[in-house]
């Protein structure tokens, strides 16, 4: 496959990707709404758009990616009455907090990461055209888009607004025109955060954000909207409504979303207390193993975390980063580049071209990566020649490179996994390092027998020896 394929949920189906623009590619991601620490299902999406991104500008494009912040909002407003603060004080907490936590994923930030009080005169001038064209309408100082209006709406879920009509339990806002009617822009009393508009004092509602936002830094027109498969009705569809109405134009070419996480089988939320948030997990493990395991599985798919998956994405890591160890030890001090064309791991590489282009089949991506770990592995038995050796790194480098993986000092990583694995067997160093000592002395007083029988037990802990002329070096057995 040369050209590149992306599923489109709006269309649902794979699509040939062709931008608005040659070679530019202008995308919008839901971001998050900040009142709390971000859980690891947040996490999902950020670093997906991250590979998307990247894989976008291997190809060519020039990415214009734009993933804002909801830094004013009815569970912001809610937190904040509950801890007693400004709701702008805790947005900005946790705007800060989320930043902490992004750093420690090593990957680029996006283009531009707005908030939505930065827009609130957008947002004005949005929802005032809206209801110049009469699409919106003001009651009681509130501003409601009128489903009515719009014709297609339900395009992108494929909700019909007559079922959606009888489904509705009875609306208890009595200055809707249609129970379904969303808000636009809602009074603010005294104590929350509010802004002066035509309408009264207020704020803006949660939809109305993103298509200002949108439009003030990408035009009337996206490549690609993205976001969670939670967004899709009926943020992503009052998207759609709120822009589409305004310009009279498609507002995104291409509908891209992730699945959910799910934890031990259950979904992720807070009434069941199953929620892991991002920075425990980095801190009981670290980021490399979250963004292995959030890429090992499709983007489209559900992704389960359980103590099982994390551990299959430790073992994927230790092999990978075990040829990237063995791969630097041949190369010593070599950091001359490749001196002759070699294609031992071409094959390898244009499999992993075609996943890329299959809709970020990153599975694939990862079982091919695993292929050339292999090839790695069984050619430097019988041979070590640099070039090809550089030529592995090059290519591993590559790919982590669009991945956000790979680019952690391979012998001090290993053994942070080492000490992951050891955590979890109940295993501790001092205990490995006096049984090395042990069998040591043994050796030096030629008790092969205890020796061997250190060695043995030590292997039934599941911890590997390696002697060398270096000294007695342990791993934990994968």
């Amino acid at each position: 496959m040369n050209f590149f394929t992306l599923y489109n949920s709006f269309t649902k189906k794979k699509e040939k990707f062709k931008s608005l623009s040659p070679k530019i590619v202008k995308m919008y991601v839901c971001g998050p709404t900040v009142y709390d620490l971000l859980h690891i299902g947040n996490f999902r999406g950020l670093i997906f758009f991250n590979l998307l991104r990247n894989w976008l500008e291997y190809l060519g494009y020039s990415v214009n990616y734009v993933y804002n912040y909801t830094d004013i909002d009815d569970k912001i407003i809610k937190k904040s009455k509950e801890v007693n603060k400004h709701p702008l004080e805790i947005s900005k907490k946790f705007i800060i907090e989320f930043e902490k936590d992004f750093t420690l994923l090593k990957i680029p930030k996006a283009s531009s990461n707005p908030k939505c009080t930065d827009y609130i005169e957008d947002i004005i001038l949005f929802i005032f055209d809206l209801i110049s064209k009469k699409f919106a309408y003001e009651k009681n100082g509130s501003v409601f888009y009128s489903i009515d209006k719009f014709k297609n709406y339900g395009k992108l879920s494929g909700k019909n607004i007559k079922d959606l009509i009888s489904g509705h339990r009875v609306d208890i806002n009595m200055d809707k025109k249609n129970p379904i009617d969303f808000v636009l822009w809602k009074p603010s009393n005294s104590e929350e955060s509010g802004w002066k508009s035509p309408w009264g004092f207020g704020r803006p509602g949660w939809h109305i954000e993103c298509s200002a936002m949108s439009y003030a830094l990408l035009g009337e027109e996206i490549d690609i909207h993205g976001g969670g498969m939670d967004l899709i009705f009926p943020h992503h569809e009052n998207e759609i409504a709120q822009s589409e109405s305004r310009f009279g134009k498609k507002m995104a070419k291409y509908w891209v979303h992730n699945n959910f996480i799910n934890f031990n089988d259950q979904k992720m939320s807070k009434s069941l207390g199953n929620l892991v948030k991002a920075r425990d997990f980095i801190r009981d493990y670290n980021a490399e193993i979250l963004k292995y395991t959030i890429l090992s599985v499709h983007y489209r798919s559900p992704l389960n975390f359980n103590s099982k998956q994390i551990k299959q994405s430790i073992i994927g890591l230790i092999r990978i980063y075990s040829a990237l160890k063995y791969a630097k030890h041949i190369l010593g001090n070599t950091t001359n580049g490749i001196t002759k064309k070699y294609n031992t791991f071409s094959q390898e590489f244009n499999k992993i071209i075609i996943a890329m282009n299959n809709d970020i089949n990153t599975p694939s991506v990862f079982a091919t990566v695993f292929d050339m770990v292999r090839k790695f592995n069984f050619i430097t038995t019988n041979s070590k020649n640099k070039d090809e050796i550089l030529e592995f790194i090059s290519l591993i480098k590559k790919i982590g490179k669009w991945l956000g993986l790979f680019s952690e000092p391979p012998e001090k990583f290993l053994n942070q996994l080492n000490l992951i694995l050891l955590k979890e067997r109940k295993i501790s160093i001092n205990e490995i390092n006096k049984a090395i000592k042990n069998r040591e002395e043994a050796r030096i007083n030629k008790n092969y027998k205890k020796s061997d029988s250190i060695r043995n037990k030590l292997l039934e802990m599941g911890i590997e020896l390696k002697d060398s002329y270096k000294g007695t070096q342990w791993s934990v057995k994968i």
